[in-house]
């Protein structure tokens, strides 16, 4: 039997709604014929596909990351702006092809707008400089007369983007990157840069490229980060992916220590370097992009121009376990951004004649929909399982919000089990159940289950009214399944 109790009393903080970010890089089939196609039956009077809108506004992302990605680090923003038959296309190195520039950055603004969400920018760090990073702060945010805002105006917006948040650079500590740094010329970099994007909008939050290449020398280079530039650092950006190339969907479940792995890394450093350094001021971690992504891994030039993945059951409950990690680091992680939203390594699929829905869009809409704003410290006990390296692990891979103002608590389940149901009781130890509960579950068929423009359905979710017993539930979650218990509270 396994067991969940559930306290009010034992708060870990607050969750920000930025855990559900996205990420959109130009890249692939990213933009070009999945959110931007002009002349599409599909498409709006801006050439934005209105069923991948659609799609979009089901997500609920808060924060949307652009334009990369490993592609930043050979961007020109300038090439992106203006009349679009006068914008130059670029060869561009990153991934091999042709960059049109018809989409750049007042398009990516009029996206956000529609899907109502805030814009996060990053800027060439790579083959850049500072000049060009402070001037794309200028044409989006100010509204002083100066050349740059006069030339938004002569673009059509005269009101300022208010772009709030923005990176400098992208995974500058990896060789495969366009203009890689060292730990000491990236520290010094960082700082410059910050500094005069700062004096130019003293309001913007910013991100540093702090960890992407976990096997180099991350220790040093975010002390050094630290060290050179802590007045200018909001968030410290770490990125990851993982997968299943050996097949083996135990060890797959293990995954979950990986993510605390990291994040418990990322937050120890950060500790310490604010204890030597005496910072004071707030820093926290952005995991500004991760996913799934294993399979289309670039081999062929062919893989490397779209990145396609196409994802099964087990991979949703693997996204479903990054969001677990999230808000039980609720306290240190105060953003992150899937990798990406539309046909590249993403939760929708596209064609010219529509779209279907992969399997990791159902736990990304259920976690972004149902989540409260305050992470609880849940215990759990019951079956264990080991895989791999690892040995006595819960089955259940569990986290729960609170949202006081609607008396709402959502428990969030991951069943690990490829095989077995697991009878579980839920108690809380302070309050009653009100009413019914919602148990909302995303499964398949099998693990492998896999959806498709023929078999959209393979996957999805399905929602249940049960009863509890004033401060008790009895539930039984279903093998490879996640599952969200939506529970109204005395």
């Amino acid at each position: 039997m396994n067991y969940i109790k559930v306290d009010l009393d034992r708060q870990l903080g607050s969750i920000h709604p930025h855990i559900f970010g996205g990420f959109a890089e130009h890249l692939g089939r990213c933009f070009y014929g999945g959110i931007y196609e002009p002349g599409s039956a599909l498409a709006d009077e801006h050439g934005f596909r209105k069923d991948v809108l659609e799609a979009l506004s089901r997500l609920q992302m808060p924060i949307v990351r652009y334009p990369g990605g490993n592609f930043v680090s050979g961007y020109r923003w300038m090439d992106g702006i203006g009349p679009v038959e006068a914008r130059p296309a670029r060869p561009e190195l990153a991934w091999e092809t042709i960059e049109t520039n018809h989409f750049g950055t007042n398009e990516f603004i009029q996206f956000c707008r529609k899907i109502k969400t805030e814009p996060y920018f990053v800027v060439n760090c790579g083959d850049g400089d500072m000049r060009e990073a402070r001037d794309w702060v200028e044409y989006c945010n100010s509204s002083q007369e100066t050349a740059l805002v006069k030339l938004r105006r002569q673009h059509g917006f005269d009101a300022p983007h208010n772009v709030k948040y923005w990176g400098i650079g992208n995974e500058v500590d990896g060789e495969w990157q366009i203009g890689y740094k060292t730990p000491e010329e990236y520290a010094r970099a960082y700082k410059e840069f910050a500094k005069v994007m700062r004096w130019v909008d003293p309001s913007i939050k910013l991100l540093a490229s702090a960890v992407s290449n976990w096997s180099a020398e991350f220790v040093e280079r975010t002390q050094l980060l630290l060290d050179q530039a802590s007045d200018f650092i909001d968030y410290l950006a770490i990125h990851w992916y993982v997968g299943n190339p050996e097949n083996d969907f135990a060890n797959y479940m293990t995954v979950s220590e990986f993510f605390d792995e990291r994040i418990g890394v990322a937050e120890g450093m950060l500790k310490a370097m604010k204890v030597q350094r005496n910072i004071q001021r707030p820093i926290s971690i952005a995991v500004d992009e991760w996913n799934v992504w294993y399979r289309a891994r670039g081999e062929t030039l062919a893989e490397r121009n779209n990145l396609e993945e196409v994802y099964n059951l087990e991979d949703a409950l693997v996204v479903a376990m990054h969001f677990n990690a999230f808000i039980r680091h609720c306290q240190t992680v105060k953003m992150a951004n899937i990798a990406q939203i539309v046909n590249v390594i993403a939760p929708i699929f596209t064609s010219p004649d529509g779209l279907f829905l992969q399997t990791i869009f159902y736990p990304f809409e259920l976690y972004s929909r149902t989540c409260g704003n305050i992470a609880l410290d849940p215990f759990w006990k019951g079956d264990t399982f080991s895989a791999g390296k690892h040995t006595a692990l819960r089955t259940l891979d569990v986290s729960a919000s609170l949202d006081e103002a609607k008396k709402s608590v959502v428990i969030f389940v991951v069943n690990r089990s490829q095989t077995d149901a697991l009878e579980t009781t839920i108690s809380l130890d302070s309050g009653f159940f009100a009413g019914k509960v919602q148990a909302h579950v995303i499964n398949g068929s099998d693990i492998k289950a896999t959806n498709s423009f023929n078999q959209p359905n393979q996957v999805g979710v399905k929602t249940a009214v049960l009863t509890a017993e004033r401060s008790r539930l009895n539930y039984t979650f279903e093998p490879h399944s996640v599952t969200a218990l939506e529970c109204q509270i005395d």
